[in-house]
């Protein structure tokens, strides 16, 4: 298998390509959930499309909690078949699927009441790694253990002492969500996906009453062309009730926004090896290591505003550090925060009023002929709802089409990758690299670092770190918009690095030198250069006023000052 390049030329040509002739599948949205239909539907064999309207995983898909996780508190909830489904997802993603993105991560649940408390807690914790082990996923993954009050502030030091009376440690899994995607959509490609972003969707293609395929708008190089195919699958997340209703036809479900959003901090804030889990009024907190950073969240509030660029308020600010500084012996201030984002859940309409009630679980229907929908469910299942669209699909195909192979079928850069990670040292002094700038690099492109250091090797500036995003090497810059789809400045400063919540100054020190290492690759003149940064500033000083706002119409309104890019 080759591994597939998404760079300008490449996404031109697959453009063509879905133009040219009639495809079985066409997927309509690229989060990891469209991305995982695509690479469902073309490794079954079928001719597959897939188009998103921004960037690949610009919507939920990139602002997640980032955790790869069974959900402990649906166990409380007694929703077992959730809870297993999703724990053996979390198994084939560490295993097998993509062990170079998602790793292990530990959990303190600090405990507060004396006997019954350990005892109902470390039951269900205990039947949770039960769970995780029953059908053979997960064995490399460290089992839980019962700590005294004592032994727990030696793991975190940061928390009070009169905040617990001992804990449980438990271990689940975390990812970069936004590159998870990135190589989900490259994986897709690598087996003959067509995929495009920055082609939106403006109208679908009727025939009678059956949807033959859509009409999809080149946002980058203008034009409106048609794609017509045999299948259409709608994976647009927030978005299904518009995209539903371009076919005009009322949904048979409908999927409300629940926002949430995450406070990323330095790491020496918070001094623990561990993360830590604490119970809420409405939900649970979550503070999660990232690095050399934390990342706290989340809220659960309905939001019926903006859905492209969901703002965070000054109240949702207040909310989380609140609830983090009650268990915290050195309190957080607004002073620690770096970054601040904020995602939409997307959630089955209809169980409840209150969003944190809603289902988790997904939904897959045909609402008419040609076209299927699929909504709802998490991050960590999204191949299982990938799989059930896909099913939805072959069902209305006149042809013969093989059961779902995704769950033998590792993402690029999985292929040997434990390898390359025992050899990184070698890899160090062959390329001149420091060892720790290679386990990085192995951390986020696996078996494809030897792609970023041949960059290196033809131009050694590109092996120095960004100007005051030093976690990130220039290479990554390049090799974002030349192989993995940037399009823009935002594109490599949000989703292809974290830089836009990792530094205090949310990226805008580098922005400069990182859309001059992407102008080459993208044919940008000095004035397009000009141009992203301009908005990548404009875009951040907005993001800041709506964090000063006190309510979610007020912050909408500021982060609404900054418009969409548009290409020269």
């Amino acid at each position: 298998m080759r591994t597939a390049t998404l760079g300008p030329a490449e996404r031109g040509t697959a453009l063509a390509r879905m133009a040219e002739r009639e495809l079985d599948v066409l997927v309509v949205g690229g989060g990891v959930v469209g991305a995982g239909t695509a690479l469902d539907a073309v490794t079954r064999g079928l001719s597959t499309g897939v188009v998103e309207a921004r960037d690949w995983a610009s919507g939920t898909s990139s602002r997640s909690s980032k955790l790869i996780h069974g959900g402990l508190r649906y166990l409380e909830m007694l929703d077992f078949a959730l809870v297993r489904e999703a724990l053996k997802e979390r198994g084939l993603l560490t295993d097998r699927i993509a062990p170079h993105l998602v790793k292990p991560v530990p959990f303190l649940y600090p405990l507060q009441h004396r006997g019954w408390e350990r005892l109902y807690a470390g039951s269900g914790v205990a039947l949770y790694d039960a769970m995780s082990m029953a059908r053979g996923h997960g064995r490399g993954m460290p089992v839980h253990r019962h700590l005294s009050r004592s032994k727990a502030l030696r793991v975190a030091p940061c928390l009070r002492k009169d905040a617990l009376v001992g804990a449980l440690q438990y271990y689940d899994a975390q990812m970069d969500d936004a590159r998870y995607v990135a190589t989900l959509v490259r994986t897709a490609a690598s087996y003959g996906a067509h995929v495009a972003n920055r082609a939106r969707v403006v109208g679908f293609l009727r025939e009678g009453g059956r949807v033959v395929g859509a009409r999809v708008q080149d946002l980058e190089l203008g034009g409106e062309f048609e794609v017509r195919a045999q299948q259409v699958v709608n994976a647009t997340g927030v978005w299904t009730d518009e995209t539903q209703a371009m076919v005009g036809e009322r949904g048979q479900f409908h999927v409300r926004a629940s926002k949430g959003i995450h406070l990323v901090v330095p790491r020496d804030r918070i001094h623990s090896t561990t993360g830590l889990i604490l119970r809420t009024e409405k939900s649970v907190l979550f503070v999660i290591p990232w690095g050399r950073h934390w990342i706290v969240g989340t809220t659960d509030t309905e939001w019926d505003l903006d859905k492209a660029n969901p703002a965070a308020s000054s109240a949702d600010i207040d909310y989380l550090l609140e609830h983090v500084n009650s268990v915290l012996a050195i309190p957080l201030t607004r002073d620690d925060v770096e970054g601040v984002y904020a995602g939409l859940r997307p959630l089955l309409a209809g169980e409840s009023e209150a969003t944190s009630k809603l289902s988790r679980e997904h939904t897959v229907a045909h609402p008419v002929p040609g076209l299927v929908v699929v909504a709802g469910g998490k991050y960590t299942t999204y191949r299982v709802m990938a799989k059930d669209a896909v099913d939805a699909a072959v069902h209305g195909l006149d042809q013969r089409v093989g059961p779902c192979v995704t769950e033998s079928v590792p993402l690029i850069g999985a292929e040997g990758y434990r390898a390359l990670w025992n050899g990184r040292a070698r890899t160090a002094a062959s390329s001149g690299v420091h060892v720790a700038r290679i386990e990085h690099l192995l951390n986020r492109y696996g078996g494809m670092t030897q792609e970023v250091l041949d960059l290196i090797a033809a131009d050694p500036s590109l092996g120095e770190p960004l100007t005051g995003a030093e976690d990130y090497l220039r290479a990554e810059a390049v090799y974002a918009a030349s192989h993995e789809g940037a399009r823009h400045l935002d594109d490599v400063l949000t989703r292809r690095t974290r830089v836009s919540i990792e530094t205090f100054d949310r990226g805008t020190r580098c922005a400069r030198e990182v859309a001059e290492l992407m102008a080459p690759v993208l044919g940008w003149d000095t004035g397009q250069v000009a141009k992203e940064v301009e908005h990548y500033e404009k875009r951040v000083e907005a993001e800041r006023e709506s964090q000063r706002q006190p309510d979610d119409q007020t912050a909408d309104a500021a982060r609404l000052g900054a418009p969409e890019i548009i290409p020269l």
